[in-house]
């Protein structure tokens, strides 16, 4: 409800497009960045990307607290491919056991650079979409089953809910003496207490939302709406928005020479 409450009283531009809109945005970008490996196409695209943040009232703070996990996971992976791809070229640094060329610290660099390009849309689109306007755009616009467009709203409801249902958890256990200090096998074995904590409140959630849903006659044949999802001149230029920055990530890596295709 909070997070509702502060997407309609924002003047985001992008908070305010229709999120089918946002969607196929996204989607354009990601067309483009899963065809190719090179570090080129994920520059242009990662800065295109970075530009619509202020439109949609983020900023970097609130990226790293959203996003950090698919951050760390780019990071890690671009690493891990420069010292473990073939080495092709100079090789820049050799550590005995593994080593780092020219040409795998290129695919590394690529492979990083894409992760983050590709993680960024999705976290744009989620904190600047209202989960209810969403499904309002699912069901009125994309036709999809309303069981399907309901449940999809009610796990996008739960997420907020499981996140601070964690914290609840664990200030619980510490407050028992669980998990407040031990060697680090005592605290792995502390966060997987608390994760099937959380996963049975989880289960307890969806068999009452569910039950509750059902008995409301939620995914009834006919249907009314109390919002009517519309498409505006926002939403156009969302969608030339991402066609502009799919088209030039795509521009620049082939006139640069580095597009590869990675079917090719």
């Amino acid at each position: 409800m909070r997070q509702a409450l502060t997407l309609h009283g924002s003047q985001a531009l992008l908070a305010r497009a229709n999120p089918l809109a946002k969607f196929a945005a996204v989607m354009l970008i990601t067309l483009v960045l899963a065809l190719s490996i090179d570090w080129v196409s994920a520059s242009v695209a990662l800065l295109g990307e970075l530009a619509l943040f202020p439109l949609a009232g983020l900023t970097v703070r609130l990226l790293w607290q959203r996003g950090w996990p698919l951050i760390l996971a780019a990071l890690l992976g671009g690493w891990s491919t420069a010292i473990l791809s073939a080495d092709s070229g100079e090789v820049l640094l050799d550590a005995g056991i593994w080593s780092i060329s020219e040409g795998s610290l290129q695919l590394g660099l690529g492979f990083m650079l894409r992760g983050l390009a590709i993680a960024l849309p999705a976290i744009l689109l989620m904190s600047c979409t209202d989960p209810t306007d969403l499904a309002d755009a699912l069901a009125q616009k994309a036709r999809l089953p309303h069981r399907f467009v309901l449940g999809t709203l009610a796990a996008l409801r739960l997420v907020g809910l499981m996140a601070e249902e964690w914290q609840t958890i664990g200030m619980a256990r510490r407050a028992r003496g669980v998990g407040a200090q031990g060697g680090p096998l005592r605290r792995a074995h502390a966060m997987l207490g608390q994760s099937f904590g959380l996963l049975v409140q989880a289960i307890r959630r969806a068999s009452r939302l569910a039950v509750t849903m059902e008995a409301r006659g939620f995914g009834g044949a006919r249907r009314s709406w109390a919002r009517e999802s519309t498409f505006s001149t926002i939403d156009v230029w969302v969608v030339l928005g991402g066609l502009l920055i799919a088209g030039a990530a795509l521009a620049a890596a082939v006139g640069a020479g580095t597009w590869n295709l990675v079917f090719a």
